[in-house]
């Protein structure tokens, strides 16, 4: 497409590296040394192993919305999701919360650490051709601040 590579963020999920962990490695190599981000989708999820946190060239984690969910009322939910933040820190990795759909859930995750997030808090789902519009309403585009 022509598009800068520094552009672009590929997620992909635990189980398509664990797939082939050798052949996935060497492919994500290459696209991070083309400036292509790489996130770790669902994280927690699936067939979790740490061992591969140390292996893959990652950028990011996104903590799935199953962990999202039940926050508030969940202590083992916040705490693994207080362990993937403090795990993603050490490992020099962002973090991404999927799935916050209320205000008391983006200030819980910002309280235990959590500076990105993405849900329908912040705006629903919509077509492409919709997109340029909606960024360029100020304010008006469903973002919100979290102070």
């Amino acid at each position: 497409t022509g598009i800068s590579p520094e552009l672009l963020e590929l997620e992909v999920t635990e189980t398509v590296v664990l797939g082939n962990p050798a052949s996935a490695r060497s492919t994500l190599e290459r696209l991070r040394e083309s400036g292509t981000r790489i996130t770790i989708d669902d994280f927690g999820t699936g067939y979790s192993s740490l061992s591969y946190l140390k292996r893959l060239p990652l950028d990011c984690l996104k903590i799935d919305r199953s962990f999202i969910t039940d926050l508030l009322v969940d202590e083992n939910d916040e705490a693994i999701i207080s362990t993937i933040l403090t795990l993603a820190r050490d490992l020099n990795l962002a973090v991404v919360a999927e799935g916050v759909e209320t205000s008391a859930q983006a200030e819980r995750l910002r309280a235990l650490g959590c500076q990105l997030m993405q849900g329908f808090l912040f705006c629903r789902p919509m077509a492409a051709a919709r997109v340029p519009e909606w960024l360029t309403k100020p304010r008006g585009n469903g973002l919100r601040e979290i102070s």
